[in-house]
């Protein structure tokens, strides 16, 4: 291969596609000498790629990690597929707006037999309306408090933050996103509870730097207990309902996300429930189509006399004749 620039980058290639290679490997696959590919290697490294070196008889290359960031190198279907894969990122909140600048930065930097193909699925690809659960708007969580808790849950260091103005202090073990919102699941050291807590409510404090011995959770489903506890802690407003129904056919009409149940007697149950605004929580429990009380929020029973009777004036209009049209001469 005679062209240096096109040989590097053919070398890059190699490098990226697997973890060691030898030397004479890379020779005889690029056609050159291993001096060449010596040198080759200085080349990348004053580029800014850590490639490192192993001496031996069975010495070779591979790719290091860190210094800083070069240039990516991606075929045609990896360069298409981080593109789309951005596309759909910006609309996650936390990272909505790191999202949108890189891929601005990466429509920049691709070859120009890729900007047609990109700017066709920028222009045809349309992105449906993801909240359509709730009138509230998707919480904005800053991507720095995502870092700081990944790289404690990474660290396996005390996390120390505020929440509904309590001081906490846990050992973290997985971020969940679900429905737009980042929740965190972790155990307190003290108690060994777990719990669930949404990142967008969390203050979060100085890091500890104080390493703890992890204890994992028993099934080790971390998604799925954050699913369990998210109604009971993982919304802005709860509500707390007596439903005229055995538990079991309150359970098949709801997720578990949306509520926990606990049987009172036969005929009834006790249902604990959520969301982001009392308008909502309204709406869903008409869903249920089972009478029911409100044990609290008082707030509640005021949105429910609104729904009332708004609904109530529609059944009245509808229940009045129509009038008629007038006869034509």
């Amino acid at each position: 291969m005679g062209d240096p620039a096109a040989r590097l980058l053919a070398l890059l290639g190699l490098l990226q596609r697997r973890a060691d290679w030898s030397g004479r490997e890379l020779a005889e696959r690029l056609g050159v000498s291993t001096r060449t590919i010596r040198h080759d290697v200085d080349r990348l490294r004053e580029l800014g790629y850590p490639v490192d070196a192993t001496r031996g008889r069975i010495g070779g290359y591979r790719l290091g990690a860190g210094g800083s960031l070069p240039p990516l190198l991606l075929d045609d279907d990896e360069a298409v597929a981080v593109t789309v894969a951005l596309q759909a990122a910006t609309g996650l909140a936390g990272v909505r707006e790191s999202g949108e600048r890189v891929l601005a930065k990466l429509e920049q930097v691709l070859p120009s037999r890729l900007r047609p193909i990109i700017g066709a699925l920028g222009s045809t690809i349309e992105r449906g309306p993801d909240n359509l659960g709730s009138d509230a708007p998707d919480p904005e969580v800053d991507p720095a408090a995502l870092r700081a808790i990944a790289q404690a849950i990474h660290d396996t260091e005390w996390l120390r933050f505020d929440v509904g103005g309590q001081p906490r202090l846990v050992e973290p073990y997985r971020l969940v996103n679900w429905l737009r919102r980042w929740h965190l699941v972790a155990r307190d050291p003290r108690s060994a509870q777990w719990s669930t807590f949404r990142v967008d409510t969390m203050v979060l404090r100085m890091p500890t730097h104080r390493r703890f011995d992890p204890q994992p959770l028993p099934d080790g489903d971390y998604t799925s207990f954050a699913m369990r506890t998210i109604a009971s802690s993982g919304w802005m407003v709860h509500a707390r309902l007596r439903i005229a129904a055995p538990a079991t056919e309150v359970l098949e009409r709801i997720n578990p996300t949306v509520g926990l149940v606990s049987p009172i007697d036969d005929h009834s149950c006790l249902l604990l429930t959520g969301a982001d605004s009392l308008d909502t929580v309204a709406a869903y429990i008409g869903m249920l189509m089972m009478d029911f009380t409100v044990e609290s929020p008082p707030e509640l029973i005021d949105r429910l006399a609104v729904v009332a009777a708004r609904y109530g004036r529609a059944v009245d209009a509808a229940s009045r004749p129509s009038p008629k049209a007038p006869r034509v001469p």
